[in-house]
């Protein structure tokens, strides 16, 4: 049925809600010009206890604020969620998805040859030209997205250093270069977005549009300080050695989130799983 014609507001009522919502937030709505605001994008806090679960996700230990966990699986309820998505190399399990979807967004060596992280057996993607970066943005690109709305807070693109295993057929500026378009892309998506390690790409932060640091073994490497210095403290940081850890904590414990994780970030409960914070 059709609905009642709203009552009258009081002129002192109406002049007192024109001025909320000229002060009311934007976030969300037109701008005037027929383009929409982008969504607010909140890096995590610097020094938030930190649980690295990207092996798999379980309930977060007491105190922790930030978690991070793998694309496939789902936020942690009421903490600060970080979405893992291997961006720069194929997950071994995806491999012959990559194939089917486009082989020539591999990368291969003269010989026609896959080239592959040996450590993971992973085979590294081919970000070698604009064309294949865009193609491959396209991919990854909505991977971030499905991220944010599955109720992620930020993103971590991890192998930003594929190009060191590349076998000289990468630079640096080719993943940088991808870097900024999956950066793009997850700040439109309300994302904040993480470097993942290779200080090689601190001084290139702003311009590719990193907003904190997901940061292995820092301590070990003397590269924390780094990495404090670029993101003012907004940095994870992730031992997988007991005595690394333990000086980890001594020297940026009091101003930076450290947790000490198993290499293999088993689930709690499962065989191998460590987890400690400082």
């Amino acid at each position: 049925m059709p609905l009642a014609d709203p009552a009258p507001v009081p002129r002192a009522a109406a002049a007192f809600l024109a001025v909320v919502a000229a002060l009311a937030p934007t976030a969300g709505c037109g701008t005037g010009d027929g383009s929409s605001a982008a969504p607010r994008v909140v890096p995590p806090r610097a020094g938030a206890s930190f649980d690295y679960q990207i092996g798999g996700g379980y309930p977060p230990p007491d105190g922790v604020r930030v978690v991070s966990r793998d694309r496939t699986d789902r936020p942690a309820p009421g903490v600060y969620s970080v979405c893992y998505v291997n961006a720069f190399q194929a997950q071994p399990g995806e491999l012959s998805r990559w194939r089917a979807r486009d082989p020539g967004l591999l990368l291969r060596d003269g010989d026609g040859a896959l080239v592959v992280d040996d450590e993971w057996d992973e085979a590294l993607l081919d970000t070698s030209t604009a064309a294949k970066r865009e193609a491959l943005a396209e991919v990854v690109g909505a991977w971030i997205e499905d991220c944010a709305e599955r109720g992620f807070r930020a993103v971590e693109p991890d192998n930003l250093d594929s190009f060191e295993r590349s076998e000289g057929l990468l630079a640096p500026a080719d993943n940088a270069a991808f870097a900024r378009l999956l950066a793009s892309r997850a700040h439109a998506a309300g994302l904040a977005v993480a470097q993942k390690n290779t200080t090689d790409l601190l001084p290139q932060r702003s311009g590719i549009g990193f907003d904190f640091a997901v940061a292995e073994e820092c301590g070990e490497f003397d590269e924390c300080g780094s990495y404090a210095a670029a993101y003012d403290d907004r940095v994870l940081v992730v031992a997988y050695d007991a005595a690394d850890f333990t000086a980890t904590c001594r020297n940026w414990g009091p101003r930076l989130a450290v947790v000490l994780r198993d290499r293999d970030v088993a689930p709690a409960g499962e065989p191998g799983h460590v987890f400690r914070t400082c």
